[in-house]
């Protein structure tokens, strides 16, 4: 009998966790570094009893949203302008290319500065992690839509921005795809950054309050629901874009 492709994927994390058990129950790691699974769960039913659980995740997840929405709506005028046109990528493009470079960490004082310790600083932080994959993605696939499709556009008297609209941006929706979930992806990396350099909630607050107050599975609680949410908005995504490339024939294991 062949299993669901969701509970293969539960082997590897169960393994894991009944590993990480017996190791906790033999005391061969304090529990001061690693507590034991059962008092994780236990501090997340807690929190979830307490209601801290859904004020931290709606906060993240707040933050995420918009960073997200801003991010790639950025990421997917300046990739679809850069894509189609030599000149605009010569000028644009090597900026890019450079900031892209400066780590997540080195943003946050510059936002903080401009916008303040508050949500805009954050979402902002969100926003630039999820417009690199995006913008990159988007660019490369763009750039390098097969040359005979192209001839065919020009052949059939298409304007460069029909040529765009109808061949290109088409073309180039399975690398889109992937450049938005690699951008979630950084996105929850970079939410986590921003809110434990400064946020009164959220679940990089969670960690943060963890760290400060020494109870490691406060840290492993928060790293657990970053995991599960990250695990569900990128599922939610890959369904909800699956209809964008419904016309690739591709091959299925």
């Amino acid at each position: 009998m062949r299993l669901p492709g969701w509970s293969i994927g539960l082997a590897v994390p169960v393994a894991l966790l009944v590993i990480w058990q017996a190791f906790a129950a033999a005391g061969l790691v304090p529990a001061a570094i690693l507590p034991s699974p059962s008092l994780v769960i236990a501090t997340l039913a807690a929190m979830a009893a307490s209601g801290e659980m859904a004020s931290a995740v709606g906060a993240t997840a707040s933050r995420m949203a918009w960073g997200f929405v801003i991010g790639t709506s950025v990421a997917t005028v300046l990739g679809g302008l850069c894509g189609a046109s030599a000149t605009i990528r010569a000028l644009i493009d090597p900026l890019i290319q450079s900031l892209r470079s400066v780590p997540s960490l080195a943003w946050v004082p510059l936002f903080i500065l401009w916008l303040g310790i508050f949500e805009a600083s954050k979402i902002t932080l969100v926003a630039v992690g999820v417009f690199f994959p995006v913008y990159l993605n988007l660019v490369s696939g763009i750039a390098t839509v097969d040359r005979k499709l192209l001839e065919v556009g020009r052949v059939h008297g298409f304007s460069p921005l029909r040529r765009l609209l109808r061949i290109q941006l088409p073309a180039a929706l399975p690398s889109y795809v992937v450049g938005l979930r690699g951008g979630l992806g950084l996105g929850w990396m970079f939410v986590a950054a921003g809110e434990l350099l400064g946020a009164s909630n959220g679940l990089g607050f969670v960690l943060d309050d963890g760290e400060q107050t020494g109870r490691p599975e406060r840290v492993l609680a928060a790293l657990l629901l970053f995991g599960l949410c990250g695990k569900l908005t990128d599922s939610i995504l890959a369904a909800g874009s699956k209809f964008l490339v419904s016309w690739q024939d591709i091959a299925k294991a």
